[in-house]
């Protein structure tokens, strides 16, 4: 067994290579909080590529988040999970398979909670994945992002509360989330129709998706007025602002911000804290 120093090196080295939005705010947190929302982070973006893959089946995602989810809720038990993925293993991403690793970094006494969030985000995926991703109304897509992102909120909001008594409103948390994957949603639209999914209401039309992803945005600055400790607010602003900066490009013509624009922002934020 690798020791935890040595894994922590190794959860930070796979969330550089995994998330082009969280990593830097991650960064930005202190070592506690940092280690715990890294791993929390990873968990949920495990199972996510499953959720994305590819080369998967739907009732194969399905499959493997469903069973995922009854792992995670309970004791996860890490010899199970290697033999559920076994077969589909030289599809997977490294960050997928080593699952276990990821909780094995997250601190004793909040592990519950994480397993949990991540536990119901499987099953909300692998509802999903069955209904091959076929959003037809509002509700079906508050549906959807609430398992897909409002989760990350939720979980979030857990560990906050947990480092330091922070509470904050779990609907404000969710909307925190949903309005981060729309925006995804929206940036991803032509890949995902590709793909033959779309997550856009069948009756809407891109502005209301804008619309739908700027209520949330919104809905997440109120989600930042119960958060007191800097270097929490710190790490959900960052998010939140290039989300904001991003629906103002996608709104231009233009496909995504570019690298610069990207640590421009961070920087500004940085510097108005």
């Amino acid at each position: 067994m690798k020791n935890e120093k040595q894994l922590h090196k190794e959860a930070m080295r796979q969330l550089k290579k995994t998330s082009r939005t969280f990593y830097i705010p991650i960064t930005l947190l202190e070592p506690t909080l940092k280690k715990t929302v890294a791993s929390a982070y990873l968990c949920m973006r495990a199972i996510d590529e499953i959720e994305d893959h590819e080369n998967l089946e739907p009732a194969t995602k399905s499959h493997l988040l469903s069973k995922t989810s009854v792992l995670l809720s309970d004791t996860f038990n890490n010899d199970a999970y290697l033999e559920l993925i076994e077969p589909y293993k030289q599809l997977l991403p490294e960050v997928t398979i080593r699952l276990g690793d990821w909780l094995s970094v997250c601190p004793a006494d909040i592990i519950e909670k994480v397993q949990e969030s991540t536990s119901i985000m499987a099953q909300g995926m692998a509802k999903w994945a069955e209904k091959n991703w076929d959003i037809q109304t509002k509700e079906d897509l508050d549906d959807y992002t609430y398992y897909v992102a409002g989760l990350v909120g939720v979980m979030l909001s857990d560990i906050w509360e947990w480092r330091d008594g922070t509470k904050t409103d779990r609907d404000y948390a969710i909307a925190y989330g949903r309005g981060l994957q729309t925006v995804n949603i929206l940036r991803n639209q032509e890949e995902d129709k590709d793909r033959g999914i779309s997550f856009i209401p069948e009756n809407w039309n891109i502005a209301d998706t804008f619309q739908y992803a700027e209520a949330n945005l919104a809905l997440g600055d109120e989600y930042m007025k119960d958060i007191t400790s800097k270097n929490v607010s710190l790490f959900c602003k960052i998010p939140l602002e290039l989300a904001k900066r991003t629906l103002h490009v996608l709104k231009s013509g233009r496909e995504k911000m570019s690298r610069d624009e990207v640590n421009q922002t961070v920087e500004d934020i940085k510097n108005y804290h």
